[in-house]
């Protein structure tokens, strides 16, 4: 049975979010595996004019395409794409879905503080340039008009009454140190979803940007083996 994977990104973000796993996935099966760049992002953003419909249908539009190429279909969804993916499940036939910060709830601010305070000190020590975080949230305050902003969060309310329609396998990985969406949230959608057949896996060190955590190599295999595994015959 062919099988094809389609891996979202999430809000502000682009492929890379999820290269990492992707190319784990690559290595390790013979899955047609595509990855769209939703609608204003990728490296260089522009997000004016841009709704969470548009985000929706981007991903709606690469999923029947891939549906047309394959026999069953995985969805991997990432911080937003994550939600993305569970508005996809409830309207087409997918077998099963793995997400990842999946931002259900976001801006976990305990950790948000702690990594500002990290910054702060790297900017008395005078490193501040070489910091990757604040790197990556400078290009994204600059570049993240606040309607935007006010889409993701929109999507993000348009999608949640539907948890409770979920029914297929589900696998969820989530970083306890996640300074964006609150690592309990993985929690908080594992009770809320109907499926019988779910796990939660969480990551000790991982942050938002969960296929770049220290231990990814442990729960990239732990959600490969997830997705290969057969369904329990009733």
């Amino acid at each position: 049975m062919k099988t094809g994977v389609l891996c979202i990104h999430g809000f502000t973000g682009g492929p890379y979010e999820l290269q990492p796993f992707v190319d784990f996935l690559k290595v390790n099966t013979d899955w047609k595996i595509v990855v769209p760049t939703l609608p204003g992002h990728g490296e260089i953003l522009s997000l004016n004019k841009l709704s969470a419909e548009n985000w929706m249908m981007a991903a709606e539009q690469t999923l029947r395409q891939l549906q047309k190429e394959v026999e069953q279909v995985y969805v991997i969804g990432f911080s937003m794409g994550g939600v993305i993916a569970l508005y996809l499940a409830n309207r087409y036939p997918i077998c099963k879905l793995v997400l990842l910060s999946a931002a259900a709830k976001y801006i976990y601010p305990t950790q948000l503080l702690q990594d500002i305070r990290e910054i702060a000190k790297e900017v008395m020590a005078g490193k501040l340039e070489d910091n990757q975080l604040y790197q990556l949230y400078r290009k994204k305050w600059k570049s993240t008009p606040v309607q935007a902003a006010f889409e993701f969060m929109r999507l993000v309310r348009i999608v949640e009454p539907y948890y409770g329609q979920i029914t297929i396998p589900v696998c969820l990985v989530q970083g306890k140190k996640d300074g964006i969406v609150p690592y309990t949230t993985a929690q908080f959608l594992f009770n809320q979803m109907a499926t019988e057949k779910k796990e939660l896996i969480y990551s000790e060190t991982g942050k938002h940007h969960i296929c770049y955590s220290e231990d990814c190599k442990d729960w990239f295999n732990k959600a490969l083996q997830f997705l290969k595994e057969k369904e329990e015959k009733g």
